[in-house]
């Protein structure tokens, strides 16, 4: 029974913290959810070049007051353009060329007009005034908004997050997935006596005299908005360097005093595995120019770009678990691994709209395979892989819905990495899958993809037709189903599946002997196979995630 038990309790967290999702199970959606998910001719006739955020935390209060300097290209001619901002945030007033500017809101939209056209390829800024008492994240990261909370000491220590939800729940910005500021600066005011770590690198740290420190971190890459984060606490900060791919890359690492001898034993033990790793299956690491960095946090742990959240308590797995059940989850600390997964699949590529947060979440979960490959061998991942199918449910599409700020199914994580698993399997040359995703990070470098712009890619690198295997299961919830059929001593086969045009390979073998590739497709096929009977004939369900009818699994 604890076995049992404890099972079902990873399967919880599994789904119910690491795997959830904000808006799980919505399908209805408002005029509200079209203004924050939607590309409209109002946010498209602007493209964001910089931004400089100013924002001072006072704490007690919990409340924020600053302002964000928007620097822009205009793309067509406009007068008017939307920016976002949760409603409980007041705008104090948009500023352009030392005038107010009118404003109205709808929802979380802040529409503005400028007193003339504002010309196709002019660059030009304005800067938006707030304040206000934002949303308070009792279950960060995976509700957004800001935690509070204290350290052991009684400090305050704070954090902010905010994917799906919106960086717009505690600052002003262009908020839609598909505009990447190129660069930016982060300067946050809090209490002195406390620290801010946010992302990129630390320029200059100020005394205001007004009890308050203000610290200025530069962003010399893109990034996108729910990776800008504040830490607040009272850290100490060690560091490292790396020699990798493109020479030395700096390590800091900014955690509680309290911690900093276990911090120092776990990221020494999986830091520079994890960059040996993934350096080699996806390319450089992204940000060479912004350092690298793990920041403790109150909360579990965030993707957030050269300032990768972290809370999972200096152990390694998932707070201590396995969520394969294979043993293999145990031997690394999940949230260094995973997390920093996202500098390439996340931050570096970046999907255009949050319904192909796949992108995101199914490469990264695949990584922790990759990752288990490097350290420990093919066999070794396969068998994690194979774990991970115990958290997917199969119940609705990986994709969501577009245009509305809505992600798919949290099955993203695990299928998503099973999916790939099983991808590499049908290349079945890991030269050439190596080198797809490394291009994958080369070709879209700094870059908001779209779901084709993934496929195409891995089409066209691959020399298979992969759109179809993509397609079904990504955008249809039931597993493809091989399906034999016996008829006077012979067998056919064929594919029961949702998507057009469905033909993956699969391997089949007569019990005890070597697997064969057969090419279903939705046709039926004649099965020749010698020796082949109803009793003896398997198929590969360990490499392949598929249903079976009519025949019997090879595990």
């Amino acid at each position: 029974m604890k076995r049992i038990l404890f099972v079902l309790l990873a399967l919880f967290l599994l789904h119910g913290a690491g795997y959830a999702q904000l808006l799980r199970g919505k399908t209805q959606f408002t005029h509200a959810d079209t203004l924050r998910g939607t590309l409209t001719p109002l946010r498209s006739c602007y493209d964001i070049n910089y931004y400089h955020l100013d924002v001072k935390f006072d704490i007690d209060k919990r409340f924020i007051s600053g302002n964000n300097l928007f620097r822009f290209t205009a793309t067509d001619n406009f007068k008017k353009l939307q920016f976002d901002l949760f409603a409980n945030l007041k705008v104090e007033k948009v500023v352009y060329k030392k005038i107010s500017l009118p404003f109205t809101r709808e929802a979380n939209a802040v529409f503005v007009t400028f007193p003339k056209t504002i010309q196709k390829g002019a660059r030009d800024t304005f800067r938006v005034y707030f304040s206000g008492n934002p949303i308070i994240a009792k279950r960060a990261p995976w509700d957004g908004g800001v935690m509070y909370s204290s350290d052991s000491t009684g400090k305050p220590w704070v954090a902010t997050a905010c994917e799906g939800m919106g960086a717009s729940v505690w600052w002003p910005n262009k908020d839609h997935l598909s505009d990447e500021v190129d660069s930016m600066l982060i300067s946050i005011s809090v209490p002195k006596g406390l620290k801010d770590v946010s992302n990129g690198r630390l320029r200059n740290v100020t005394d205001l005299g007004d009890g308050y420190t203000r610290f200025d971190w530069f962003v010399a890459n893109p990034i996108n908005n729910y990776d800008v984060a504040a830490n607040i606490g009272d850290y100490t900060e060690f560091k490292d360097t790396y020699e990798g791919e493109k020479g030395k890359l700096d390590l800091d690492y900014w955690v509680l005093p309290a911690d900093l001898e276990k911090a120092k034993k776990q990221f020494a033990a999986n830091v520079k595995p994890m960059l040996k790793s993934f350096e080699y299956w996806f390319g450089p690491y992204p940000f060479y120019e912004d350092g690298y960095k793990l920041v403790e946090t109150p909360h579990l742990g965030m993707e957030h770009q050269s300032a990768v959240a972290y809370g999972n308590h200096f152990m390694n797995g998932y707070l201590g678990m396995d969520l394969s059940q294979t043993g293999w989850g145990l031997k690394w600390d999940y949230i260094v691994v995973h997390e920093s997964g996202h500098e390439w699949f996340g931050n570096n590529i970046t999907a255009k709209d949050l319904a192909d947060m796949w992108i995101h979440e199914g490469f990264t979960c695949y990584a922790e395979d990759l990752f288990i490959d490097h350290e420990y061998g093919r066999q070794a991942s396969a068998e994690y892989a194979y774990g991970l199918r115990q958290g997917i449910e199969n119940a609705n599409p990986i994709v969501g819905y577009y245009g509305v700020n809505k992600e798919g199914s949290e099955d993203m994580y695990p299928k998503g990495a099973v999916l790939l698993n099983m991808v590499r399997v049908i290349i079945n040359n890991d030269d050439k899958w190596r080198g797809i995703l490394r291009g994958l990070n080369k070709t879209f470098y700094h870059q908001t993809v779209t779901y084709d712009d993934i496929i195409d890619y891995i089409v066209k690198q691959s020399g298979i037709n992969l759109a179809p295997v993509f397609d079904q299961y990504l955008h249809y919830a039931k597993l493809p189903t091989l399906d034999v059929t016996w008829k006077n001593n012979r067998s056919y086969f064929k594919w029961v599946a949702d998507a057009k045009g469905f033909n993956m390979p699969v391997k089949v073998r007569v019990k005890g002997g070597e697997y064969l590739v057969i090419n279903p497709t939705t046709e039926l096929q004649e099965l020749k196979i010698p020796g082949a009977n109803q009793e003896n004939l398997e198929a590969d369900t360990f490499d392949f995630y598929i249903r079976l009818s009519g025949i019997k699994k090879s595990n």
